[in-house]
């Protein structure tokens, strides 16, 4: 039997798949499973991808696989990750790599395997020495009556009775315990925040017309558009997904429920976990390695049979695949920003098609895009008929500083009554840049062209694209002069001033820079529930779906800026911002209230947010996007050419220009971007009609342009990314 086998190797320079003949003793290989193979002088861990009877090679060119190793991904994932690869113009070896075991790595072995830990279990011959009939030592008496409640870890066993591992393996020679090496899982702690999903609830009408649809569709094996759970926030989406995935797992099938942020991980796992209980796995980037390997293994084992997690869950090992949920179906963190550019919305809807699956994406604010070619299921009320939060707009023109008085006023309120209030301001730091007051220098990054922001805390500017920092500068170094001036305003200062001005209300701040170390987020999101008061301040993290009941009140700052971007999602991504944080406020039985600051109170995007008019805001949006030819009536794919000097980006970009098919789209470009992490920039933008047969062929063209331009010498310094369907 001849293997082929995909190396995974980043090398795109490298084209598989390579024929690998299977010896006797490999009987078991087949699609999915993972070889350590030779490859020149290098041996490379690699996935067959099909198997075959003959080679065009000749046999005795032919190799065997160093090794096959226990661990395998499921021949259905490995269709995924190729056609993922395909789909979004990266390589076979990239695309599969996101359906591997955490920890697989890409050279010969994998990094991380199953923990195994030496445990101690009573034989029956101990359970009658505990008896007395036996001369045992004290510490072997203790070790002995330690096992009475059954078996236990060595480790923990010669802590307990005071004795070392001579002990247990004299008593294990005596044949009174019996000690042997079992896999330990490294379980992820999974702790509630917010309100939980207690059982029993009685279901509104129409969350039982949208279960019932649910139901009907996993009766006829899914359909290849999916369902669009349309709802207002607090409309009682989780509930519904919460007895769809029941309705799957009573007909023998498994789930997957994807969030779109690792901060609104905790909340969702744990109202799965109080309703399934162990049959629930988590799986995301801030886990160890060794428990998302754990986790990933017992999905993969049967074991569990609900996955929860942000877009990398969408390739969960699971079988019988028969519910994929999105949350938040409209939030940009489902695009993968690093090759492969893939959305996981678009993944998922792929494998739910190929499984027979039902695909239900959920959203107070739907992407235009799913209202378009998704069925949509609404639910247009709060589930204790509790009406939405009123929203009042003001101009931060009548401001003299970062707060508005009415906004100032109603947070003070706030703490007078013992409630509590979330704050967005959309921008990390303190001040959005520094400026010499003498001479008008602005500090910029030196790898970038943007102004380094201040993070007083640290002490240091930081470059919010590539990362790079320096001290605060003492004194400006072109002209001596000591006086700096400090523009903008971010969440760090935000914080620092509510503080100031609330005390001693207390106030949590939830953005980047506080929530960097493993597990600071849930821990702040549990401090700010549990505290009978306080404030909330961050970025667009705490607008993501979390249910405080005791929040009454939700301001936004500057709530217009994402509305100053070039990108024609501009608007649908303020609406957004704003509806979902408005629907942070008024959950529980004292109702509440949003503050919308802004330059212009009276933008589009904004009146319609304000109105809690999701319909018609995505009608307009329809129009103005079908009248200039953006997604849903087109696809877009951008190719960005970038290098270390001025010059080769842009012959690059013509040249990948010229060789695209006419015919298969509108080239927008070239066109010059920032320079970023040191690196020259030329985008090119397709128009491509809508219709799956136009994307595939423009994507096909795409390929061939930019791998022409990749193998030209005269392009020499030139690096190239393709993403299809930007974000």
């Amino acid at each position: 039997m001849i293997a082929k086998v995909e190396p995974l190797t980043p090398a795109r320079a490298l084209r598989g798949p390579f024929d690998y003949r299977i010896p006797g003793e490999m009987a078991e290989v087949g699609v999915g499973s993972m070889l350590v193979v030779p490859f020149g002088r290098r041996r490379l861990l690699g996935v067959v991808v099909a198997l075959a009877e003959e080679s065009e090679l000749p046999p005795e060119r032919l190799v065997e696989p160093l090794t096959a190793l226990d661990s395998g991904v499921p021949p259905e994932l490995v269709r995924l990750g190729l056609w993922l690869a395909d789909e979004y113009c990266s390589t076979p070896a990239r695309g599969l790599a996101l359906v591997l075991p955490p920890g697989a790595g890409t050279g010969g072995l994998p990094r991380v395997g199953v923990r195994l830990a030496l445990t101690a279990e009573l034989t029956a011959a101990g359970r009658s020495a505990i008896g007395g009939g036996d001369h045992l030592g004290l510490r072997q008496r203790a070790a002995i009556e330690h096992l009475e409640d059954g078996p236990q870890p060595a480790a923990l066993l010669v802590r307990a009775a005071s004795c070392d591992h001579s002990t247990l393996r004299s008593l294990e020679a005596r044949g009174l315990i019996e000690l042997q090496r079992v896999e330990q899982r490294r379980r992820p702690g999974v702790v509630g925040v917010g309100a939980s999903a207690p059982r029993g609830l009685e279901l509104t009408s129409d969350q039982r017309a949208a279960l019932a649809a649910i139901e009907a569709r996993l009766d006829r094996g899914g359909d290849p558009h999916g369902l669009l759970l349309h709802g207002v926030t607090g409309s009682g989406k989780t509930e519904v997904y919460l007895r769809a995935v029941a309705v799957a797992l009573a007909r023998g099938r498994s789930a997957i429920v994807l969030v779109p942020e690792i901060a609104l991980t905790p909340q969702t796992a744990a109202r799965f976990e109080e309703r399934f209980g162990d049959t629930v796995a988590v799986l995301h980037s801030r886990l160890g390695q060794g428990e998302r390997h754990d986790e990933w293994l017992r999905l993969r084992r049967g074991e569990a049979r609900v996955c929860v997690g942000p877009r990398s869950a969408v390739f969960a090992p699971l079988s019988d695949l028969g519910l994929i949920v999105i949350d938040e179906e409209h939030d940009s963190s489902y695009k993968q920003e690093g090759d492969p550019r893939y959305d996981a919305r678009r993944v998922a809807e792929r494998r739910a098609e190929t499984c027979g699956a039902v695909l239900v994406a959920g959203s107070a604010t739907p992407r235009p895009e799913s209202v378009v070619r998704m069925e949509r299921l609404a639910l247009p009320e709060r589930v204790d008929r509790r009406l939405l939060p009123p929203v009042e707009l003001v101009s931060s023109l009548e401001s003299s500083g970062v707060l508005h008085p009415q906004t100032l006023e109603a947070l003070g309120a706030v703490g007078d009554r013992g409630e509590k209030a979330i704050v967005l301001l959309n921008r990390r730091g303190w001040s959005n840049f520094l400026s010499c007051r003498s001479c008008g220098r602005v500090w910029q990054c030196r790898q970038c062209d943007v102004a380094l922001v201040l993070h007083r805390a640290s002490g240091r500017i930081a470059c919010h694209h590539c990362g790079h920092s320096e001290v605060v500068p003492p004194a400006c170094p072109d002209c001596g002069s000591v006086s700096l001036a400090r523009h903008g305003a971010g969440t760090e200062r935000l914080e620092d001033e509510l503080t100031r001005l609330l005390a001693p209300l207390p106030v949590f701040r939830l953005d980047a820079d506080s929530a960097s170390d493993r597990g600071a987020i849930p821990a702040l999101l549990r401090r700010f529930d549990s505290a009978a008061a306080g404030v909330l301040v961050g970025t667009q993290m705490v607008a993501k779906g979390h249910d405080f009941p005791d929040v009454t009140l939700a301001v936004v700052l500057d709530a217009d800026a994402t509305l100053r971007f070039p990108d024609f999602r501009a608007e649908e991504r303020t609406f957004a911002l704003v509806s979902q944080l408005a629907g942070r406020s008024g959950r529980g039985p004292r109702g509440g209230r949003v503050i919308v600051q802004c330059l212009d109170p009276d933008v589009r995007a904004l009146r319609y947010a304000a109105a809690h008019d999701s319909d018609g805001f995505i009608a307009g949006e329809l129009e103005r996007r079908r009248a200039l030819g953006y997604p849903p009536f087109s696809h877009l794919i951008r190719v960005v050419c970038s290098a270390r000097e001025p010059g080769p980006e842009t012959a690059a970009a013509a040249q990948i220009r010229e060789s695209i098919d006419p015919g298969s789209a509108t080239v927008l470009g070239p066109a010059p971007l920032f320079r970023r992490a040191g690196r020259e920039r030329s985008q090119l933008l397709l128009k491509v009609p809508a219709g799956e047969g136009s994307r595939a062929r423009a994507v096909a063209s795409v390929r061939r342009a930019v791998e022409a331009a990749a193998s030209d010498p005269t392009l020499r310094g030139a690096s190239f990314s393709v993403d299809v369907d930007p974000e």
